[in-house]
């Protein structure tokens, strides 16, 4: 109890001394700049998923193919959420003599929980639409563009659903969850479910399919998800945003992973600023350790007393970095809310408790070892000032601070992938640096000869201080490496991403097209003076068996494996893989393949059901059953938006089969009318409108490409202060040469110019590692975590090089000013 009492008497003491002010300082910038990052990204996170689940109208959806039992709503009211039901079904719509098999939707009031649900009371201007504020009342039904078309509707006619007469009231221009799949393809038309009953469609034994929408606050809604997954029945599916469409879930989980690296960069510059802080404060704190030594402390309790001092100090300065993290990153959301329409909820306790975690373990993972070599302080240095700290720990205090490193790192990624790779990316750079930085020393100091005046100077002080030097070149060669990697990100990284969904994409799908239908559709598309789009095959069939032995859905607990068993998966061939495709495992077929029994599968159901290289794959196609062997995995990039497929063979394979065919193409804004004539020329085929998925990931794209923007500024504080705490961690030395050499006739312009030559040389050095490092980690990242072309650039280079001279020669300069006006008979009195 003495020694936590005397600890917090020295915390006291050293702080109105300002002893503590740089580790402190840096710490809470550390700390703040990385709490911001967290918590912005909370809510930029929250913010893009509800975004996605306007795309759902929820932001979960229950499915069954039997009434869902009501302990599902029950649950969700009780948690406060807000819910809604819809029954789907196909059935006939019908006008006169004219009838078209339609996707019927029965809906309660409160649809849509999320998004917007646009009509249009004028069916001749669609432009003209509205959102709606309510749904259909009873009698009436709302209607597609292609119902419309095709039965030639007009606003007050009627029309037959079943048993029922409803009344045409409104067109419908854009619906939540139309388009999440391929499972909307036909016609459809919106019902109040208070008119189900009336149409006598419900039967035993029809095919309907029952949700329960659900949405609320985040926390509440994982919570539902947990209970409600449990008690999943057969023929029961719980999906959110990210179990829909592949490329809404690859576009959430890439804007999660480039937020991460922001957080990961601030992480970096925290454990560089920490390291550098503690240093300096054990190395000015040796003779207080000797002289109570001199007075009979023991090892362990000098030991214990600095500890409880780290601990409050570590506790102290990160809540008071989470405090400053959270007011900028408010500041942030406020100045950014102006520019992107997006409202961004309130974030999570979680970052804060993430802060000071943080702060805390990097701090202690830095500071531990010192304090090992601290206690061992001799008390022989009351006397002989010349000895210094023992360093039998140090190697083992870089070790314990790069696990410490480690493990947040991993954390923060939340992406083993990741964090391994970035982590990897930084011990790599630190040992490389670390020993081509001694490497360099030496051979600069050899030219100290060749070199006169303020340069002579500064290449002896490098080669004094050898280890000092490489230590803070290494340690402003990671914090430049960080901002480095982190500009590349936003610049190079992003625009990759920006250009992989160019602006003219797919935006339509075009499905079951007969094989007569090829030549006609050719000629349609050339008449317009328009590009004939790739057309694929496609073969429905069920996956039965993996090598010969029989599946069912009862032999996966997962409920996505499940699913994915029960359903009918689209089989396709071709000669080439196409461009989005890449290759995991295995390879893809030669020519001379063609007819072979052999498949590629997308890798990531193969890893859902189960499947792996070599494996044998049998199908149930139309009553008949086809095997072929897995030679190859297959990456697909989803957000491409053109025809992919989870299965594919060489050709020759399944041309006895049924076969229907598909294309995806892209219709500018001006020429929507295209869709109409297509379905006029070709009435069987199914016209799908991805145009709204489209522009809501290229919304997402442009707003986490300026969430990362603007944290990248806030990481550039955290940069400032590894910069400041390399700069002052020489300081008290500098001041004892500034009296000295001042004391022989030295003027503050010559030792400006030699501290001037001492600093651009570790600018240089840091520059240069900084480059390299930020090279080798940006194609890392890019083609192994982000799945993105990263291209070197040359001028990175002369960047890094240029921003380490010019930035750490002007900021010592700053940094060392009150050294140089400390009048000379001070310090050495205090000598």
């Amino acid at each position: 109890m003495n020694l936590i009492k005397l600890s917090f008497r020295m915390l006291r003491r050293d702080w109105r001394a300002g002893e503590l002010r740089v580790l402190a300082l840096a710490l809470i910038i550390a700390v703040g700049g990385m709490t911001t990052v967290g918590f912005f990204a909370d809510r930029v996170q929250l913010a893009l998923s509800r975004q996605g689940n306007q795309l759902l109208g929820a932001d979960l959806i229950i499915f069954s193919d039997h009434p869902l039992p009501q302990h599902y709503a029950d649950e969700a009211k009780r948690l406060g959420l807000a819910t809604s039901t819809a029954l789907k079904f196909p059935s006939m719509a019908a006008k006169g003599d004219n009838s078209l098999l339609t996707e019927i939707k029965a809906i309660t009031a409160g649809y849509p929980l999320r998004g917007e649900l646009r009509i249009s009371e004028d069916f001749s201007k669609t432009d003209a639409a509205y959102i709606a504020n309510a749904i259909p009342s009873p009698g009436s039904v709302w209607v597609d563009e292609k119902l419309m078309v095709r039965l030639d509707l007009n606003r007050g006619d009627k029309l037959e659903v079943g048993a029922a007469r409803l009344t045409v009231s409104a067109l419908i221009t854009q619906e939540p969850d139309f388009s999440i799949g391929f499972i909307n393809l036909r016609p459809r038309l919106l019902i109040n479910a208070a008119d189900l009953p009336a149409t006598g469609l419900v039967q035993e034994g029809s095919r309907i399919s029952y949700r329960l929408l659900v949405a609320g606050d985040s926390g509440k809604v994982d919570n539902f998800r947990t209970w409600a997954q449990s008690r999943l029945t057969l023929g029961e599916r719980i999906e959110g945003i990210r179990d829909a469409r592949p490329e809404i879930k690859a576009a959430l989980e890439r804007a999660e992973k480039f937020l991460s690296m922001a957080a990961l960069a601030s992480v970096v510059l925290a454990a560089a600023a920490a390291a550098l802080a503690v240093r300096r404060f054990t190395q000015r704190h040796l003779d207080g350790c000797a002289v109570m030594r001199c007075l009979g402390a023991s090892q362990s309790s000098i030991f214990r007393l600095y500890l409880y001092h780290f601990v409050t100090l570590g506790l102290i300065a990160s809540a008071i970095g989470c405090l400053f993290g959270f007011i900028a990153q408010q500041a942030l959301a406020f100045w950014l809310s102006e520019m992107v329409e997006a409202e961004l909820p309130w974030p999570s306790v979680w970052p804060a408790v993430h802060g000071l975690l943080t702060g805390v373990v990097l701090l202690l993972g830095f500071s531990l070892p010192p304090l090992l070599n601290l206690r061992s302080v001799p008390a022989l240095r009351v006397l002989r000032r010349d000895i210094g700290m023992p360093n039998t720990y140090s190697m083992a205090g870089y070790a314990l601070g790069l696990v410490a490193l480690s493990v947040l790192f991993l954390w923060k990624a939340g992406n083993v992938r990741l964090g391994a790779s970035v982590m990897g990316g930084f011990i790599a750079a630190i040992v490389l640096f670390g020993s081509f930085g001694f490497l360099l020393v030496k051979a600069l100091a050899r030219l100290r000869g060749q070199t006169g005046g303020a340069w002579r100077y500064g290449l002896a002080n490098i080669r004094r201080r050898a280890t000092s030097s490489v230590v803070q070149a290494v340690a402003l060669g990671l914090g430049i490496m960080a901002l480095l990697a982190l500009t590349l990100i936003r610049d190079d990284l992003l625009q990759s991403w920006r250009t992989s969904l160019p602006p003219d994409a797919p935006n339509h799908f075009l499905v079951n097209i007969q094989k007569d239908q090829l030549e006609p559709l050719e000629s349609f598309f050339a008449q317009r003076h328009l590009a004939h789009p790739p057309v694929f095959p496609m073969i429905r069939g069920r996956l039965t068996a993996i090598n010969d032995t029989p599946i069912s859905s009862g032999d996966y607990s997962d409920i996505r494996a499940r699913r994915l068993v029960e359903r009918e998966f689209n089989l396709s061939w071709a000669d080439h893989m196409q461009s989005d495709n890449q290759i995991v495992k295995g390879r893809w077929w030669k020519s001379g393949d063609r007819g072979k029994a052999v498949m590629s599968v997308e890798e990531d159901i193969a890893k859902t059901i189960g499947i792996n290289l070599g494996d044998t794959l049998t199908y149930d196609i139309a009553g008949s059953t086809f095997s072929a062997k897995v030679t190859s995995l297959r990456k697909v990039n989803w957000d491409s938006f053109r025809v992919n497929f989870f299965v594919v063979t060489p050709p020759g394979v399944l041309d006895d089969y049924p076969a229907s065919y598909i294309t995806s193409f892209y219709i500018p804004p001006g020429q929507m009318e295209l869709t109409n004539q297509l379905i006029k020329a070709f009435p069987n085929l199914l016209v799908i409108d991805v145009a709204t998925i489209i522009a809501q990931v290229q919304k997402m794209i442009e707003q986490v490409t300026k969430a990362v923007e603007f944290v990248f500024l806030f990481t550039l504080l955290a940069g400032v202060a590894v910069l400041y705490a390399a700069i002052i961690s020489t300081q008290d030395e500098r001041i004892y040469e500034a009296a000295i050499f001042r004391a022989l006739g030295a003027k503050r312009r010559q030792l400006a110019r030699a501290w001037a030559a001492e600093f651009a040389i570790l600018g240089g050095l840091a520059g240069l590692f900084a480059a390299a490092g930020a090279s080798a980690l940006g194609y890392v990242i890019g083609e192994y975590a982000l799945n993105l072309n990263y291209a070197f650039d040359g001028r990175l280079w002369l960047t890094g090089l240029v921003a380490g001279v010019v930035g750490v020669t002007a900021a010592g300069l700053m940094g060392t000013r009150s050294a140089l006006s400390t009048p000379p008979l001070m310090t050495l009195r205090k000598i």
